[in-house]
């Protein structure tokens, strides 16, 4: 998701890694709070011994140490939709086929589109659209982590899970200590997305995030776990889903 949102600041709104490390300097002061964001906006103004920022040296391509895959593996095996971690996978996977990306980029048509709107409208959209999508990934995990503890019969304290990734864990956030009040409110809770807390600030942001997905679309920068996060709030919202054309096919 932030390497999503760095691609739409740099390829959408055209800005420098001085502006970039700024707005994560922002951000950081908000819900967003984490030390992922804390780290990429020190990235992105880290400069080489030459003087020139050392980001775009590095060459594009991801590898994964196991955890994302091994998740998106489990969610399978469970019958849950972990979408966002399984794209992220994916777009790592993506990430290494350097060469046929490079040729790629030169044969296939994209978007022709520039993008004409509000620069810092689009901005607040996007800071909110990273808030929803992260609130959407951490209600799947969770849901991951209900369906394996009903499996194998486990008793399993959430918001002390919260808390405990809170402490030393690349994912450690304020933003934790929410969901810790959440299950604390309410152990039984299905869904992070059903929380009043969690249910209020989804609301405000996901028309945020409908923005984002649209104007990645128009503008030809993939976004695949934005897109993933909306996909997934609009189906877990709907009451009637295809799936009825699906079975009758069957």
């Amino acid at each position: 998701l932030i390497c999503e949102a760095y691609q739409l600041m740099k390829d959408v709104l055209g800005m420098d890694q001085g502006e970039m490390s700024r707005v994560f300097e922002e951000w950081n002061k908000t819900e967003l709070d984490s030390f992922l964001i804390e780290i990429t906006r020190d990235i992105l103004n880290f400069k080489d011994s030459d003087g020139k920022y050392l980001l775009p040296k590095i060459r594009d391509c991801a590898g994964q140490k196991g955890t994302g895959k091994w998740t998106a593996v489990s969610a399978l095996d469970y019958g849950v939709p972990v979408t966002l971690i399984g794209e992220a996978v994916f777009a790592r996977y993506l990430s290494s086929l350097k060469d046929e990306r490079v040729k790629a980029s030169g044969v296939l048509a994209g978007a022709s589109g520039k993008f004409a709107g509000d620069k810092k409208a689009f901005l607040e959209h996007l800071r909110k659209a990273l808030y929803a999508s992260k609130i959407i990934s951490y209600a799947q995990g969770f849901m991951l982590l209900r369906e394996a503890a009903k499996v194998h019969k486990w008793t399993v304290n959430y918001g002390s899970i919260a808390l405990m990734w809170r402490g030393g864990c690349i994912i450690r956030s304020v933003f934790l200590g929410n969901i810790k009040d959440a299950f604390t409110k309410n152990p039984q809770l299905s869904n992070l997305l059903l929380d009043p807390y969690f249910t209020k600030h989804i609301g405000a942001s996901q028309e945020s995030l409908r923005q984002v997905v649209a104007q990645s679309a128009l503008s030809g920068v993939p976004a695949p776990a934005f897109g993933a996060a909306l996909a997934f709030y609009d189906g877990y919202r709907s009451g009637v889903l295809p799936a009825n054309l699906l079975q009758a096919q069957r």
